[in-house]
């Protein structure tokens, strides 16, 4: 009688994001988010993490997650190129599936597709589109986008209209679409929002880089239009060493309040929760975790008019396509409270079918077993 077959071993590397705890942005909130998912069900997850400065290489774990810790010696992109090729060369020495997210240095998979180490890439935005790129560095991306869908066991879309950009590029059984995911918020406490002089109820938030293509200027200067009684709370750095920068605060009417980088997820989910309406000015991207965040705060929503955000936030949303269309916008909404409620029932609704992070968790989850080192044997078979 022939043994029985052993399951795959649930051996998990992370790479791509600068490491857990959870500190730089979506992607490391996703890694620990999926990380500590799978530790509780029984997997072996590493995920790799970038530090500044020289030295060893410090293995250690946080929370069941085993850290492979790499020092790096630089600054600006050079250092994440550094640290994505000496994580690369690391992974491609151990057994396992890799899930590396995002591509901008994807034609170091390279390493892993020649040692046979199953591979899927989360694919992220379309990076080169961005304004704030030169020509070199959309070069660059639009390589490493090309590079990705080639060798790349699997491709994860986080929005549909990624998914489709991707099968332009690939064949459509090649990519999964999963979106982002965020928690349904309650219950939070309203001192942090008074401890900065904001008034439950009586201000809106905008949350977002300070770059052309997130829509900041058309924002401010349509919520600047006229007194609204309301405040606006801008998160970001905005400093005088930037002319976008200088021309947002410029904008700005008094009821504008530029509370500078806030990176305490406390702070930021109590603003999110006790705010009337959020602004939302990302052109570009797939599924946006600030968009999506809003939605599990029940957030009322303005977002510019493009086909990522009318997909994410659908009829939990008004949409703008200039600073005129904000200011028509916010004098309707914000003259008369009750036109609120039904975007903040619409928040709860689409948040719930889409984007909880049990529902998001258990899609990956679903995934990575079938490219498990031996499942694609198993399923043959």
């Amino acid at each position: 009688m022939a043994a029985p077959e052993r399951e795959p071993a649930r051996v998990l590397r992370v790479l791509g994001t600068r490491g857990v705890p959870a500190a730089h942005g979506g992607f490391e909130t996703f890694a620990e988010r999926l990380a500590l998912h799978l530790v509780a069900r029984g997997w072996q997850v590493t995920v790799y993490c970038q530090l500044d400065g020289s030295g060893p290489v410090v293995d250690d774990e946080w929370q069941g997650i085993r850290r492979v810790r790499i020092p790096v010696a630089a600054s600006g992109p050079s250092s994440t190129i550094l640290f994505d090729w000496k994580a690369t060369r690391h992974a491609a020495r151990r057994p396992g599936l890799c899930l590396t997210l995002g591509y901008n240095t994807a034609v170091f998979c390279a390493l892993l597709r020649l040692v046979r180490v199953p591979n899927i890439i989360n694919m992220d935005g379309i990076e080169w589109r961005r304004a704030k790129w030169g020509r070199l560095a959309r070069l660059w991306f639009r390589i490493n986008e090309q590079a990705g869908v080639w060798l790349a066991d699997h491709l994860v879309a986080d929005h549909p209209q990624i998914q489709a950009h991707l099968a332009r590029s690939t064949r459509a059984d090649k990519i999964t679409m999963i979106p982002y995911g965020a928690d349904r918020l309650g219950g939070l406490s309203d001192a942090p929002v008074r401890s900065l002089g904001l008034e439950p109820g009586r201000y809106l938030t905008l949350i977002a880089r300070p770059e052309p293509e997130n829509s900041v200027l058309e924002l401010v200067q349509g919520f600047s239009r006229q007194p609204r009684g309301f405040a606006l709370a801008v998160l970001g750095g905005y400093g005088d060493d930037q002319p976008y920068h200088r021309a947002v605060r410029a904008a700005a009417s008094d009821e504008v309040r530029f509370l500078g980088p806030i990176y305490d997820r406390h702070v930021v989910d109590a603003l999110r929760l006790h705010g009337a309406a959020y602004l939302h000015g990302h052109r570009v991207g797939g599924t946006n975790p600030s968009l999506v965040e809003a939605l599990g705060a029940g957030n009322a929503v303005i977002a510019h008019d493009n086909p990522f955000n009318r997909w994410v936030a659908g009829a939990a949303a008004r949409y703008f396509g200039d600073a005129d269309d904000v200011a028509a916008l916010l004098d309707e909404i914000l003259a008369n409270r009750d036109a609120l409620e039904p975007l903040r029932a619409a928040a709860w609704q689409r948040f719930e079918a889409e984007f909880t992070w049990p529902r998001v968790l258990q899609a990956y989850e679903q995934l990575l077993l079938q490219w498990l080192p031996g499942a694609q044997g198993r399923a043959a078979r």
